[in-house]
């Protein structure tokens, strides 16, 4: 008995939306909707628009499905379509707005919930803080646990360089990141 994989799962449901199946794509969203729109969400750090954005993507990818290279994986095709819609749209829109209030996540005590919401909201502010490139590369390797060379293949550059947008990522975050420490204490 023969297994696909992921990747030939991808080229099969969409060789099945080509031919008019209209359920090949809910399968495509269920299985990328949650990392697409939490990618998106730490571009933006707002949960509307990453909602808009995602359908937004997945309507553009729908749409565009014919052009998919069946060469190259699905998802960091579909991934550089969102990522590349969420720029388009952040620098159309040019202004930070603030950050949406994080939902509790199940903390012992309210303290606990307290705390944690201001960690996240301090991750998300220095994510915000950074450079788009450097962004990516954090979300692509952090946040979706993409392979080096997965987030080389998704952000269409070398492998070197997702290494070492990483390294430089990393230290601003961490600069970042004690600054605010300093500002709170």
């Amino acid at each position: 008995m023969y297994f696909m994989n992921e990747d030939d799962l991808d080229r099969a449901c969409v060789d099945r939306c080509l031919r008019g199946e209209a359920d090949a794509f809910e399968e495509i969203l269920d299985r990328y909707e949650r990392p697409l729109y939490n990618a998106i969400y730490r571009l933006t750090g707002n949960v509307e628009e990453a909602r808009d954005l995602c359908q937004q993507a997945f309507l553009k990818a729908f749409e565009h499905l014919r052009t998919y290279d069946k060469t190259r994986r699905f998802f960091s095709w579909m991934y550089r379509l969102a990522m590349n819609e969420t720029i388009n749209h952040m620098n159309a829109r040019r202004n930070w707005e603030p950050l949406d209030e994080t939902l509790p996540d199940g903390h012992a005590s309210p303290e606990d919930d307290v705390q944690a919401m201001e960690s996240e909201q301090g991750i998300q502010q220095a994510l915000l803080a950074l450079e788009m490139k450097y962004r990516l590369a954090l979300i692509v390797r952090h946040f979706l646990d993409l392979s080096y060379s997965e987030a080389s293949d998704v952000l269409d550059v070398p492998e070197k360089t997702v290494k070492s947008r990483l390294f430089t990522a990393r230290q601003l975050l961490r600069e970042i990141l004690e600054g605010q420490r300093h500002v709170i204490h």
